[in-house]
């Protein structure tokens, strides 16, 4: 479990679960966290994306107010959207989640009062949680250019890399024979998968990059 605050905001990554699916052609995963908020407000999320699906599109889950007349849980789809991504509500229930009142169909979602603090807490959600991160790389489909070690699993990943020109791959991974000019270009998500510590600088933003000294050890950003 990761805790990120910053103005007595918190969002705290709770439980990852991954199963099987579409006959074991991709793998669902569901992240599940709580948000407190400046004032106390409590709000508890899950989000999930299956890899393998034809349907290149996520979906979240908010809830708040247990209990109280005014509670409720809020229920979007998350999919691309002019280079990056947007949300929608929709009726279909995603997931059940510990600080939701009755589940509210798009409909009533968007008459509720407190329709923007849960579009605001969807974004430090996807800002704050490391898989949300993921997520995000695995919806864009983010690629990154990967040494001949690394992407062979005979090097960990030691350098990763977020360029900040224009072109279309942006990302490397380096291991430790360092970068040659035979890369492979593939999926990042695909790198997260087989490394999760990869998760901890995938908001790199651009023109940034990390380092570690082995596998497990602690990434330097710089």
């Amino acid at each position: 479990m990761s805790t990120f605050s910053g103005v007595d905001i918190q969002v705290v990554e709770g439980r990852l679960t991954e199963a099987p699916h579409d006959g074991a052609t991709g793998v669902e995963r569901r992240a599940f966290g709580e948000f407190v908020g400046p004032r106390g407000e409590l709000a508890s999320y899950a989000f999930g994306w299956c890899t393998g699906s034809e349907q290149q599109s996520a979906a979240l889950t908010i809830g708040m107010g247990i209990g109280n007349p005014g509670g409720g849980t809020f229920h979007a789809r998350i999919f691309p959207h002019d280079g990056g991504y947007a949300s929608s509500l929709v009726d279909e229930p995603f997931e059940q989640v510990p600080e939701g009142g009755p589940d509210l169909s798009a409909e009533e979602a968007r008459a509720h009062d407190t329709l923007p603090f849960i579009w605001w807490v969807a974004d430090l959600v996807m800002e704050r949680d490391r898989r949300a991160w993921w997520m995000k790389h695995w919806l864009l489909g983010t690629m990154a250019v990967q040494t001949p070690e690394v992407h062979g699993l005979r090097e960990p990943v030691l350098l990763v890399v977020h360029d900040d020109d224009d072109e279309e791959v942006t990302w490397h991974l380096v291991g430790a024979t360092g970068a040659g000019d035979d890369g492979t270009v593939a999926h990042l998500h695909h790198a997260i998968e087989r490394d999760p510590a990869l998760l901890d600088v995938m908001d790199l933003a651009p023109g940034e990059h990390a380092t570690r000294d082995h596998e497990g050890a602690p990434w330097k950003r710089s």
